[in-house]
């Protein structure tokens, strides 16, 4: 794929808005010298086939849980829930191997690229063998998702998971999560054991304390004390409030609702993401906002799951920050979370362009620079001084003690900016939901008209593009390594 250092849009989607012959210039680390505005086209720079847009940040991914997606869409109890779901998603859980879990991985960040997402979270909890002994490196699982996003191009973000208890209490975990078990003692060696190989890729090293029903008050401050002493700006990231019986077991145990007692009994602040907080009082998001923590929304998750609909209007009128996710991955698109976060209020308001802005009338306009902002924040891209690297195919070779990715210090900044990544998103201005449209309106048209066939013709990291003609240089060995690994999962569950 090509990796010349310069790009010339007709149109380019700035932090300020839209702007016209815009030339984009990176430097040998991936990262942006120039983006000029009303510039002249150079002989030598290649030509964007229609709008730039900055790549998207995919705040909240499992990717283990591509190989089932469609496959649990079958009633499991007379009452199916995200709970009845869990149970079955136990059972891929713990069948799937490292190999599977690497060529899943594999397929899904090259299908993200083609997607608009150039950064991905992982939330990454499955770090044992079946019978959830620890393997001989406990970084066995986590490796392999670095390998995928090494392979791929995609910017990752590691976030390995605290998971302790089956409920809140410090409840034993069920079998179903034997894979998943860390004290915090044990995690901090996996940390201590993943960060040179973080920075060795450029990839951002976090914690996630899986819930507040995962995770006792006490290992919760002992785990974050733990990551401030070996990096106070990691990000943290934590599922909260999304279902209602969460919600009310936690009140039953602390007396508190859980996004109340988050930001009552921790330091919130910016470096947080809330994982789909969907249940929460006008009051708690208010409160919750103000912290400047990120409110991480996977409308396709969250409508698959029943999980319910995120209350955007009190988040917002907070002041609060947000970015999108595709968690399970029923969807990998991120055109589409962002029509489905849309619909999702139009459903509860019974308006439309609910996430325009007053600066932003287009709401595909106002969406996008949230998401990217958001995103950015969520990823610890959006903190001064952040290690990334170029990533390398074949960066981190299976055991390896490291990778070979060159590093760099860059700005962390989302969006088509002097210092940030040069991550962009290229549409096709002759698509038949583009063709003859203004910016803002070929904008909308990806966004809510495009989507049978996508609109993205190409897709860059780093300075290197990943994605030529709509598809991920990767795909045919990818998508035969993903069909295979799928069936040997089914097959070893009898199904």
């Amino acid at each position: 794929m090509s990796s010349s250092h310069t790009l010339f849009a007709d149109h380019a989607l700035l932090p300020t808005g839209w702007a016209r012959d815009v030339l984009l210039k990176w430097d040998t680390h991936g990262c942006y010298t120039q983006i000029a505005p009303n510039a002249v086209c150079p002989p030598d720079a290649m030509r964007a086939a229609g709008p730039v847009l900055p790549g998207i940040t995919n705040l909240h991914s499992h990717a283990f849980q591509r190989a089932f997606a469609g496959l649990t869409e079958y009633r499991a109890e007379a009452a199916d829930s995200f709970w009845s779901w869990r149970t079955l998603m136990y059972g891929f859980a713990n069948a799937i191997s490292p190999e599977q879990v690497e060529a899943v991985a594999t397929y899904l960040y090259g299908e993200m690229l083609a997607a608009g997402y150039t950064s991905v979270c992982e939330f990454h909890y499955l770090h044992h063998d079946p019978d959830g002994h620890p393997y001989v490196d406990d970084a066995l699982l986590a490796q392999a998702l670095l390998r995928a996003a090494g392979n791929t191009g995609i910017h990752m973000t590691l976030l390995p998971v605290l998971y302790q208890a089956s409920g809140f209490g410090g409840a034993p975990l069920s079998t179903g999560q034997r894979r998943f078990g860390h004290h915090v003692d044990s995690m901090q060696r996996l940390l201590e054991r993943l960060a040179p190989l973080c920075a060795s890729q450029g990839a951002r090293l976090g914690l996630a304390p899986h819930s507040l029903r995962a995770v006792t008050p006490d290992a919760l401050k002992a785990a974050l004390a733990m990551l401030d002493a070996i990096d106070p700006t990691a990000p943290v990231h934590i599922h909260v409030a999304e279902q209602t019986r969460e919600v009310d077991d936690c009140v039953a145990f602390c007396g508190q609702r859980p996004v109340d007692w988050l930001v009552d009994h921790t330091d919130l602040s910016s470096r947080w993401c809330l994982v789909h907080a969907t249940h929460m009082t006008p009051l708690e998001a208010r409160r919750a906002a103000a912290t400047g923590a990120i409110a991480g929304l996977c409308p396709s998750t969250e409508a698959n799951l029943g999980d319910g609909i995120f209350d955007m209007t009190s988040w917002t009128g907070g002041d609060g920050q947000w970015g999108i996710g595709s968690d399970s991955h029923a969807c990998v698109n991120a055109a589409e979370e962002l029509q489905l976060l849309e619909y999702s209020q139009r459903w509860a308001t019974r308006q439309r362009n609910v996430l325009a802005t007053p600066a932003h009338s287009h709401v595909a306009e106002a969406m996008t620079h949230a998401a990217v902002a958001g995103g950015a924040q969520a990823a610890g891209r959006a903190s001064s001084g952040v290690q990334r690297g170029v990533l390398q195919h074949g960066s981190l070779q299976r055991g390896e003690p490291q990778g070979l990715g060159e590093q760099h210090v860059s700005s962390g900044q989302g969006g088509l900016q002097v210092g940030a990544t040069a991550d962009c998103v290229v549409l096709d201005a002759q698509h038949p939901a583009l063709a003859g449209l203004t910016p803002d309106d070929m904008l909308s048209g990806h966004v809510f008209g495009s989507h049978r066939t996508s609109a993205i013709a190409e897709v860059w990291t780093g300075g290197t593009q990943r994605v030529q003609a709509g598809r991920h240089h990767r795909y045919e060995a990818d998508v035969s390594g993903f069909v295979t690994a799928r069936a040997e999962l089914l097959g070893a569950m009898g199904r």
